[in-house]
C-alpha cells in the first residue's frame, strides 16, 4: 500500500505546540560533567595543554626559547595535487620582522592519528616540540633534551 493513499490521522487539538526535544518538561540538559573534571576538557584543550607543558619544560632548560611562541593548528597546510607527500607533525614559522616572535607549531590531527593513547600522545608531542626547537636553534635534538629518542 502506498503511503499517499493512507488518509491522514485526525488533526490535533487547536493551539497545541509542536514537540520539542524537552519532552518531559525538565528543561534543557546540562553539561555531562562539571568543569573541574577532566572529562569536561575537549581533545583540543587537552592537546594544547600537552604542547604548553612540553614548551615550559624546554624553556626551563633553554632560556633561548623565552622569545619563541608555541602553538597548535589542526592540520598542516599542504600543497595541492601532490599525493606522495609526508604529512608533517610540526613546523617552525620564523619571524619576519624584529618585533615579531618565532613560532613553533604542532599539528594536532596528524599527531593524534599516530598515537594510540594519552601517554603515547604526550611522548610524541614532546618529541615534536624538541625536534622543532632544535631546528629553530640549529642544535641537535639530543642537546635540546638529553632524553630525546629514549623510551
Amino acid at each position: 500500500m502506498d503511503n499517499r493513499s493512507v488518509p491522514p490521522g485526525p488533526p490535533g487539538p487547536a493551539g497545541r505546540r509542536p514537540r520539542r526535544r524537552d519532552r518531559h518538561g525538565r528543561g534543557m540538559r546540562g553539561p555531562v560533567a562539571p568543569p573541574q573534571v577532566p572529562l569536561a576538557l575537549s581533545r583540543s584543550d587537552t592537546f594544547n595543554a600537552l604542547v604548553h607543558e612540553s614548551a615550559d619544560r624546554l624553556r626551563r632548560r633553554l632560556p633561548q626559547l623565552d622569545g619563541v611562541d608555541f602553538g597548535v593548528r589542526d592540520v598542516p597546510p599542504l600543497p595541492p595535487g601532490d599525493d606522495d607527500i609526508t604529512v608533517p607533525l610540526g613546523g617552525v614559522i620564523r619571524a619576519r620582522t624584529p618585533a615579531a616572535r618565532d613560532l613553533i607549531v604542532v599539528y594536532r590531527r596528524p599527531v593524534e592519528l599516530r598515537s594510540r593513547d594519552r601517554e603515547e600522545r604526550a611522548h610524541l608531542v614532546h618529541e615534536v616540540v624538541v625536534e622543532q626547537a632544535a631546528e629553530l636553534l640549529g642544535l641537535a635534538p639530543e642537546s635540546v633534551d638529553p632524553r630525546y629518542g629514549q623510551e
